[in-house]
């Protein structure tokens, strides 16, 4: 018999848009629970190993766009300071993976009203009549029952809104993915990179490596340790036979590079693998077609929303399913002002309790290309959070609140649209 759970809002992923999906619910006095398979939270940063704040300033002006509690934890991981109105870099970089685990760990269990499960999948929607009614979650207790008043989707996948029955998109083809990894003793210097990828076209040629991009070679972490943006993997995140494929070819590519470089670069020639990250990173997949769908061109001209509930300002950010070599992109860079996300692009069209945030809002390909990074998605989760709670305050549904009335609160808290 599965045991049972009431809430008054469940957060479906543990990831940068649930985490602060999470704690807005709970700061804002709503019963909150938040489930991620995971032994740990943090999503794409702990996951998957980028280090990278992408989204907290544009990458022109360095102004600040995103506050609220995703600067709160910029500020608590030092890459800004409580004043700051600009940042530079404006993607500034977690030197400390772990610590950011530490700290993520703490802001979980931080309240009273909110509970965290690690090691737990969501595994089963119920719905009827346009409302979900129960959630299924797995893990060490057996099957578990999740009744909670206001869900939010922050699994990445979309995997809440498509199995409750609400409409989703997938691109075809979907962006590749990446595994990431990081190789120790190197010693760095100018044009490592482009070095590297001669002899990484030279493999690939020789049928050795399928595809690459790049290589970018950062020293993120430390002075003698290489950071790798260079692996792409052709998949569908979203089936388990192809996601399984992807992180065995993405360990195996990576272990392939380092053995390249190992054996012809002298600056490789005493280094050693230290690891990949837990999880390939996947870039799209399932996307909600929602109460609005967010384009590209409401980016491109910074259209003004009066439900904005989020400021976005990443560039937008396509990889393709080949080689690119010294980019991840075959396309020229464009890059919007800031912009407004709108509360009903959260929204599911079809279930009323239910709001998606992250990767997966409702968004076209393009649009969501920009949307889809860490800080972003944080922001699009103090919205959800917030107007989760909001809705469970005024005895009402996350689908009929007035996206005007969540941004209030937001900004109450300095937090939500900056533009």
């Amino acid at each position: 018999m599965s045991r049972k759970l009431i809430v008054d809002v469940l957060v479906c992923g543990g990831g940068s848009a649930g985490i602060v999906a999470a704690l807005a619910a709970a700061r804002n006095g709503a019963e909150t629970l938040v489930v991620e398979k995971a032994p740990f939270a943090g999503g794409i940063i702990t996951a998957t190993g980028l280090p990278f704040f992408d989204g907290i300033a544009h990458a022109e002006t360095h102004e600040v766009v995103v506050r609220g509690i995703p600067f709160e934890i910029g500020v608590r991981m030092g890459l800004c300071q409580p004043g700051d109105t600009h940042i530079r870099p404006h993607n500034p970089r977690i030197r400390n993976i772990e610590k950011f685990k530490l700290l993520t760990d703490e802001l979980l269990t931080s309240r009273p009203n909110l509970q965290v499960l690690y090691h737990t999948s969501v595994c089963d929607v119920k719905a009827d009549g346009g409302r979900i009614r129960h959630v299924m979650i797995a893990n060490k207790d057996g099957l578990v029952t999740v009744e909670a008043k206001q869900i939010i989707d922050a699994t990445g996948d979309g995997d809440v809104a498509a199995w409750s029955g609400s409409e989703v998109d997938k691109n075809d083809p979907l962006m590749p993915m990446t595994m990431h990894f990081r190789v120790g003793h190197v010693h760095a210097r100018k044009g490592l990179g482009s070095e590297a990828r001669e002899h990484l076209l030279r493999a690939q040629d020789r049928g050795e490596l399928p595809m690459f991009y790049g290589p970018a070679i950062m020293f993120a972490f430390a002075k003698d340790e290489a950071y790798f943006h260079a692996i792409r993997v052709a998949g569908d995140g979203t089936d388990a036979a192809d996601l399984t494929r992807a992180e065995i070819q993405g360990r195996k590519d990576a272990w392939t590079i380092f053995r390249i470089l190992k054996t012809n670069l002298p600056e490789f020639a005493d280094s050693y693998f230290i690891g990949s990250g837990p999880f390939i990173g996947i870039r799209e997949t399932r996307r909600l077609v929602g109460q609005y769908v967010m384009t590209e061109d409401d980016a491109l001209t910074s259209r003004h929303f009066d439900d904005a509930v989020a400021t976005g300002c990443w560039y937008l950010d396509v990889h393709p399913n080949t080689t690119t070599l010294g980019s991840a992109n075959d396309t020229e860079r464009v890059q919007p002002s800031p912009y407004d996300i709108p509360y009903r692009a959260l929204l599911s069209k079809d279930v009323s309790n239910l709001a998606v945030a992250g990767r997966c809002h409702s968004a076209t390909a393009l649009a969501a290309s920009s949307t889809r990074v860490n800080v972003t998605a944080m922001a699009m989760g103090e919205a959800a959070g917030t107007a989760a709670a909001l809705a469970v305050e005024a005895n009402d549904e996350l689908g009929q609140l007035d996206g005007t009335k969540v941004r209030e609160r937001l900004e109450f808290v300095n937090a939500g649209p900056t533009r």
